[in-house]
């Protein structure tokens, strides 16, 4: 984990402060970045040097519905970091691959992910992003892991219910060509069966033992 630039900064500085930073006094707010920015390339490059398979980055930069700001803020002060940090361990390690991870509808900056180096999408929460459609869309630039969701199908889903959404998903994400880890979108939660926990498995389990 080569660590989170925006999430760290809001952190130092305070959520709803530093959205007004980068709005109204954005010198600062790019100069906080720039050192978590740096934190993070420092230990992208001796991941790679290491000869580390993948980095994990991130930032959650979304809620439910949207991003959290303009899609073209991001892409102003966060798509170049990322992009810097990404290129720094491509540069010693061309074939690392890279795990980013958002909660959220991040459905506006994914073709920019994938043009940064992106390799591998977390979690791709289906109440907030239909897994399938985002798959039409970009291909297989992006793999994914997660998909099975902790807001919906762990908690109150049947053990039936869990089950079929294993294997729909698979068959729908052409999982058997590869680029798809099914796991829970987030933690599990106090409410989430544990029987529902052994289906998840169960069905994984089935899928290897048909592929």
């Amino acid at each position: 984990m080569v660590g989170h630039i925006y999430e760290n900064a809001w952190q130092v500085r305070g959520y709803e402060q530093f959205l007004m930073d980068l709005l109204t006094r954005r010198d600062w707010a790019e100069f906080i970045l720039d050192r978590f920015c740096n934190n993070s390339l420092a230990v992208a490059v001796a991941a790679a040097k290491a000869g580390y398979d993948c980095i994990k980055t991130g930032d959650d930069v979304a809620n439910q519905n949207a991003m959290m700001f303009q899609p073209d803020l991001w892409r102003e002060v966060m798509k170049p970091r990322w992009a810097k940090v990404i290129a720094a361990a491509r540069k010693i390690k061309p074939d690392i691959h890279v795990w980013y991870h958002s909660d959220g509808n991040i459905r506006d900056i994914l073709d920019d992910l994938a043009e940064i180096g992106v390799t591998i999408l977390n979690p791709v929460q289906p109440e907030c992003m239909d897994p399938v459609s985002v798959r039409k869309r970009m291909g297989r630039r992006l793999a994914f892991d997660g998909c099975i969701g902790t807001q919906t199908t762990f908690p109150f889903g049947t053990q039936a219910q869990m089950r079929q959404t294993v294997l729909n998903l698979a068959d729908a994400l052409d999982a058997r060509k590869g680029g798809l880890m099914l796991s829970p979108t987030h933690i599990l939660e106090p409410e989430v069966p544990p029987e529902n926990v052994c289906a998840f498995f169960e069905a994984c389990d089935e899928l290897k033992w048909t592929n």
